[in-house]
């Protein structure tokens, strides 16, 4: 069942008014503001849509306020059954300092259509559209992998381009494509942009290959779920974060998620820059009213677009 179309413009209001509210705090120093400045309006804006909208992936797994919190019921409580994924304001640290690449995000799917992800480490590896299905293995290693994308994509190693979250957590990947001479494109945050820089008609990079946030591997992945990429992810978990994650009702701990297994069905992607960056312009303060820019997908409906919109002061 797909979700009705009338729905991309409401979900989209949504991300507008969380990017405009985390907008004020730009360059501000002030992570924890700026994230309930996305939060407040996020949820304001979720509690008027017609839905019955539960939070399968938020940012705390309990009642934590002002989070959108796992298991938190939104919307009219009418209409049709909504999972959300939910993160109001990716890129913190980038709002608080002025810096690029900060927006705010959401993704629906119908109940049961997302993966219920724990906020843990997920080890990510994701690539683009067009090519071979199941081509990546997390167990093949850096340098059979690497192999197999440039055999496919027809290019040299050296021409790969591959984005790596910069933490001494990956070491070895970086030693690995130094050894290869593969082309690193380094981020210092922001995971799902890292993880979208591999789509789009010309993208930026051919590979993403970290451990970043297993929320944001679920995020990413309904928006390559529009386009055909394809992502695998395995959760990196200690003995305390297997509690949590056998509440959310995952049994096997070593299993190793392709996009399939965390989005199933139709989805609705919306992304709207906070400050400017790789998926959308920030919202710019026009004097009496703000200008924002959004990148929104629907799958069923094969929408792929970006739009500007303004809102009065």
């Amino acid at each position: 069942m797909s979700i009705d179309k009338k729905f991309l413009n409401l979900f989209t209001k949504v991300t507008e008014k969380a990017a405009i509210g985390a907008s004020i705090y730009i360059g501000k120093k002030d992570k924890i503001a700026a994230d309930k400045g996305a939060v407040d309006p996020m949820r304001r804006e979720l509690n008027k849509i017609n839905m019955n909208g539960t939070v399968v992936i938020g940012e705390g797994e309990m009642d934590k306020a002002p989070m959108l919190y796992i298991g938190e019921k939104l919307g009219t409580l009418n209409g049709p059954k909504f999972d959300i994924a939910v993160d109001p304001l990716e890129g913190t640290k980038f709002t608080a300092n002025g810096q690029p690449n900060a927006f705010s995000v959401l993704v629906i799917s119908k109940k049961g259509g997302l993966l219920s992800a724990p906020d843990v480490y997920m080890e990510k590896i994701v690539i683009g559209s067009n090519l071979p299905k199941d081509l990546m293995d997390i167990d093949y290693g850096v340098e059979k992998n690497i192999n197999l994308l440039a055999k496919s994509k027809n290019k040299k190693i050296s021409d790969i381009n591959a984005c790596v979250l910069k933490r001494s957590r990956h070491e070895h990947i970086i030693k690995e494509f130094e050894k290869l001479k593969v082309n690193i494109n380094y981020i210092t945050d922001g995971d799902i942009a890292g993880a979208l820089s591999v789509i789009g008609n010309d993208p930026k990079n051919d590979i993403y290959y970290s451990t970043g946030g297993a929320p944001e591997g679920v995020i990413a992945a309904a928006a390559l779920s529009c386009y055909g990429g394809q992502i695998q992810g395995r959760l990196v978990l200690n003995n305390e974060e297997k509690l949590r994650a056998k509440k959310l009702g995952i049994k096997d701990f070593n299993k190793k998620y392709n996009i399939n297994d965390m989005v199933k069905g139709d989805v609705i992607f919306c992304a709207t820059g906070v400050t400017s960056g790789d998926i959308t312009e920030g919202v710019k303060d026009l004097g009496n009213e703000f200008e924002v820019n959004s990148f929104v997908l629907h799958k069923s409906q094969k929408i792929i677009k970006s739009i500007k919109n303004i809102y009065n002061k």
